[in-house]
């Protein structure tokens, strides 16, 4: 087993790292950064959605562990103070495995060239000083004509971050779906959206198409300046992320923990 080490650069977090790498190395398993099967890492969510994309052409074959040096978060089951005993278990337990879908985004130019991106989260289509104009169809279905700020598709596990802001639904990160929440939209007697979220099937994909040459678009946060795109094509990709997990926490709790803190009963 060949283990690569992720991490934030805080002071906190370094010193989990280093206890951490001695730990792999009193135990004898193998670090390797460049193809490792399991990635550990150390900080929070934010962390995670970074190692996740710098080993993003692996993904097929990465499983992800989270050790959170902060608040529990969605993809974090460990505490740092319990390095040694996830070490323990990965080597002499087989984990429970779940494996949640991504986010395939396929923006076409106007030349026709195709530009592929994968999201844990969400992506984005926003305009920044102007109104964003842009047909959605569903399938190859016109939905509706959409103005406002933009739109955000996102995964089940990303529900509960940019998506949740914008009045999303929570979906448990199981269901093979993805859901589109309208960022501002502008809903009078003259322009009509639905105005709210929509989930849709696993075989269905939104394709945005932006009425203008000049927009930004965002993965997963990541910023890009976009110009000369025909249409932005959002589906449940092929791919998969895979985490480790041993009697990790459930996902409601997670989300109560979260939103909603201890209840009395």
């Amino acid at each position: 087993m060949r283990i690569a080490v992720a991490h934030n650069n805080n002071d906190e977090t370094l010193k989990v790292v280093a206890d951490l790498k001695a730990i792999l190395k009193k135990k004898n398993v193998t670090y390797d950064e460049k193809y490792p099967d399991v990635v550990i890492t150390v900080g929070g969510d934010g962390t995670l959605i970074n190692a996740f994309h710098r080993y993003i052409h692996q993904v097929d074959s990465i499983r992800f562990i989270g050790v959170h040096t902060g608040h529990l978060g969605f993809y974090t089951d460990w505490r740092s103070y319990d390095i040694e005993k996830m070490v323990d278990a990965l080597i002499l337990r087989k984990p429970e495995s779940a494996t949640y879908p991504l986010l395939e985004v396929t923006m076409i130019t106007e030349s026709g060239e195709e530009r592929h991106y994968l999201a844990l989260n969400e992506s984005a289509v926003k305009r920044v000083s102007h109104t964003l104009e842009a047909k959605v169809y569903i399938n190859d279905q016109l939905f509706e004509n959409f103005r406002g700020d933009g739109l955000c598709v996102s995964t089940p596990t990303g529900s509960t971050a940019y998506s949740k802001s914008l009045g999303g639904a929570v979906i448990h990160p199981r269901l093979k779906a993805l859901q589109m929440t309208e960022i501002a939209s502008i809903n009078n007697r003259v322009f009509r959206t639905l105005a709210a979220p929509i989930v849709i099937a696993p075989d269905q994909w939104i394709t945005v198409v932006p009425n203008t040459d000049h927009f930004v678009m965002t993965v997963d946060g990541e910023r890009l300046n976009v110009r000369n795109a025909k249409k932005i094509v959002y589906r449940i990709s092929k791919h998969s992320i895979q985490f480790d997990r041993f009697g990790h926490h459930h996902f409601w709790s997670r989300v109560q923990t979260a939103f909603i803190g201890d209840q009395e009963e």
